[in-house]
């Protein structure tokens, strides 16, 4: 088992209910400002588009993300991206010097994580029982999935758009995506079980080395390798599917890389929203482009400047 550890202190205080249930809203903002970044739209501009004056939206994006809309507009322009992968070389040639036996400074999340055998990857997790359950979260609503020994999934419920409601078989498509990784798991709904791992996920204030989140890898041997990789990624940084291959040892498997990174099921706590394309462009998400923009720009809120 791998400690997995930052010495940096909370940053922020936790994200509260009203900036958990400030998604919706921010999601149409960040879906404007995605399409419309390169002409650097204004705060009025933006807040016309979503039905806000410029006063609330300011107010939105602070409670939510500690930034102001142009902050957050700066933080997905590609100048900012590119800026993500600074040193990107290092940080993981940094990683890799501490070694996969002791602790370091790798995840802000204070994780410790164990993979599961091949042979119980092998057999689709039979015999497991797995915890789901449905909460929000600063990124709308979450599926999390728990064994006795940890966390093993955490993914959305896609939103409609427009009425905000929820997309017709949300939770019941969430749910499939998560049991298809583990077709011969046992899945038992159990909200009370799921709840503490968004607690320690989300809210900063938890994000203590004294109490580990403990995190349970479920996949080839490859794609743990991949994982444990993205869990070297300090927060407001990034790196490239091309970088993560050649640290691996195998410099032409990036798309083996891009391939591993998609079917990461422990979402933000695996961060595998901090893998850019080589030119610092943002690539694909599993759960949609929009969040990996809103992760990244929340997490510009709490990085240290």
């Amino acid at each position: 088992m791998l400690d997995i550890q930052s010495p940096a202190p909370p940053l922020t205080a936790p994200p509260g209910p009203l900036a958990a249930g400030d998604y919706p809203q921010v999601r149409r903002a960040i879906e404007f400002i995605g399409e419309r970044w390169k002409d650097q739209p204004s705060v009025a501009e933006i807040a016309t588009h979503v039905g806000l004056s410029e006063s609330h939206l300011a107010h939105l994006f602070r409670r939510w993300a500690g930034l102001s809309p142009k902050g957050f507009l700066q933080a997905l322009t590609l100048d900012h991206a590119r800026g993500l992968l600074r040193d990107k070389a290092s940080v993981l040639d940094a990683a890799y010097e501490v070694g996969l036996s002791g602790p370091g400074r790798l995840h802000d999340l204070f994780v410790t994580h164990e993979a599961m055998t091949p042979g119980e990857f092998k057999v689709g997790g039979a015999g497991l029982v797995m915890a789901y359950g449905f909460h929000p979260s600063p990124f709308g609503e979450a599926i999390v999935v728990a064994t006795p020994r940890g966390l093993a999934g955490l993914g959305w419920v896609d939103e409609t758009s427009g009425d905000g409601g929820k997309a017709a078989g949300g939770r019941d498509a969430a749910l499939a995506d998560m049991v298809r990784r583990w077709p011969g798991a046992h899945f038992t709904r159990d909200d009370a079980a799921t709840a503490p791992y968004v607690a320690r996920a989300f809210e900063t204030g938890k994000w203590r080395r004294d109490t580990p989140l403990r995190v349970v890898l479920i996949g080839t041997d490859f794609e743990v390798r991949v994982w444990e990789t993205l869990l070297r990624i300090p927060v407001g940084r990034a790196t490239t599917y091309g970088a993560i291959a050649e640290k691996l040892g195998k410099p032409t498997a990036a798309r083996a890389v891009g391939a591993a990174v998609g079917r990461n099921p422990i979402s933000f706590v695996v961060p595998c929203h901090r893998v850019l394309g080589g030119s610092g462009k943002l690539t694909g998400y599993h759960w949609g482009l929009t969040r990996k923009q809103a992760i990244i720009g929340w997490e510009a809120g709490k990085a240290p400047t």
